[in-house]
C-alpha cells in the first residue's frame, strides 16, 4: 500500500480545489485578458513573492544552474506549458469538454508511466481509474449521460489534450529528479526556479502574442483580484501541495486527485450562480473517492514513499 497520510490528502485535495478556483477564474477572465499575457503576469506575481524567500537559488555556487536543462523542461511542461495552453483552452472550448479532457489524467499517468518510467500499473489501479472517471463523467454530464455523448471537438479541445500529456510528464519528473540535488532544497528555492523558467517561456510566447495583434488587458478591481488570485493560489500553493504528494505517492495515485477538479469546479460554478448542489455531486464524489481508494490499497508493492 502507498503511503498516505492525512496531510499528505489535504496536501492533494487542496491543490485540486485551488486548480478548480482557476479554471473558473480563467472563465471569468476571457475577454478581459489574452491568455498568454495571463500567464506571464501570475508568473511575475508569483516571482515576487518567492524572490525574499528563495532568492539563494539564484546564487553562482546554487545547484539550479548545474541542473537548467532540468528546469527548462520543468519550466516548460508546468508552470510554462500547462497554463498556458489551459488559458488557450478555454477561449474556443467548452468548460465540459475541458474539464473532462483534463479528468483523463490518471490514465494518461499509468501510460506515460508505462511507457517512458518503466512504473507499470496493475489492474486495481486501472479499475480505480476508471471507476473514478465515472465520478467524473456524472458531474460532467449533470446526471444527464446523453449529454458526454453530444459533444463536439474544436481546436481548444486539442490543446487540452496536450495540456494534459504535458501535465503527466511534469508530475513523473518531479517523482524521479535522477541526479539532481533538488530535493535536498528548500521548497521556496525549488518553486521559485521552476517559476522563474516558466516566466521565461511565458514572456517568448506573450512576445509572440503581442506581434500576432491578440493581446489585450482590460483593467479593473475585479480583474486585479482575480489575477492575484491566480498568481498565489493556483500558482504557489497549489504548486508547493502537488510536488509534496507527488514526492510521498507517487505521480499515478496523486493523479486520481486530480479528478475531484471537475467535482470542486461543478461545486464552485453552482455557488457563484447562486445554485444549490445537486444530488449527482454527492453521488459523482463517492465515485471518484472509491477509484482513489482502490488505486491507494492495491497500489503496486513498488510505490513507496519517496
Amino acid at each position: 500500500m502507498a503511503f498516505l497520510d492525512l496531510r499528505v490528502i489535504l496536501y492533494l485535495i487542496l491543490a485540486a480545489l485551488l486548480w478548480a478556483g482557476n479554471a473558473v477564474v480563467g472563465r471569468m477572465l476571457v475577454g478581459e485578458i489574452s491568455p498568454l499575457l495571463l500567464s506571464t503576469i501570475r508568473c511575475i506575481v508569483a516571482a515576487l513573492v518567492l524572490l525574499p524567500l528563495g532568492y539563494s537559488v539564484l546564487r553562482a555556487d546554487s545547484a539550479l544552474w548545474k541542473n537548467k536543462k532540468r528546469f527548462l523542461l520543468l519550466g516548460l511542461l508546468g508552470l510554462g506549458g500547462y497554463n498556458m495552453l489551459l488559458y488557450m483552452a478555454i477561449q474556443t472550448s467548452t468548460p465540459i469538454n475541458v474539464t473532462l479532457i483534463g479528468a483523463s489524467m490518471p490514465i494518461m499517468m499509468l501510460l506515460i508511466g508505462a511507457v517512458f518510467f518503466s512504473t507499470k500499473p496493475n489492474w486495481f489501479q486501472v479499475i480505480g481509474a476508471l471507476i473514478s472517471i465515472t465520478g467524473v463523467c456524472m458531474v460532467l454530464s449533470r446526471g444527464e449521460w446523453q449529454a458526454i455523448f453530444q459533444m463536439e471537438l474544436v481546436y481548444g479541445d486539442l490543446l487540452m489534450v496536450l495540456a494534459t500529456i504535458l501535465w503527466a510528464f511534469y508530475s513523473w519528473m518531479l517523482a524521479h529528479p535522477g541526479k539532481s540535488t533538488e530535493r535536498q532544497w528548500p521548497w521556496s528555492g525549488f518553486l521559485l526556479a521552476q517559476v522563474l523558467v516558466g516566466l521565461l517561456w511565458s514572456s517568448a510566447f506573450t512576445v509572440v502574442e503581442w506581434q500576432g495583434g491578440y493581446m489585450h488587458f482590460e483593467s479593473s478591481v475585479l480583474v486585479i483580484l482575480l489575477i492575484l488570485y491566480v498568481a498565489l493560489g493556483p500558482s504557489l500553493i497549489a504548486y508547493r501541495c502537488w510536488s509534496v504528494g507527488v514526492s510521498r505517492v507517487g505521480p499515478t495515485i496523486a493523479a486520481f486527485f486530480a479528478n475531484l477538479i471537475p467535482l470542486f469546479t461543478a461545486i464552485l460554478s453552482t455557488v457563484i450562480l447562486g445554485e444549490s448542489p445537486q444530488g449527482f455531486h454527492g453521488l459523482a464524489f463517492i465515485l471518484i473517492a472509491t477509484g482513489i481508494a482502490i488505486s491507494v490499497i492495491f497500489a503496486p508493492k513498488t510505490s513507496k514513499k519517496i
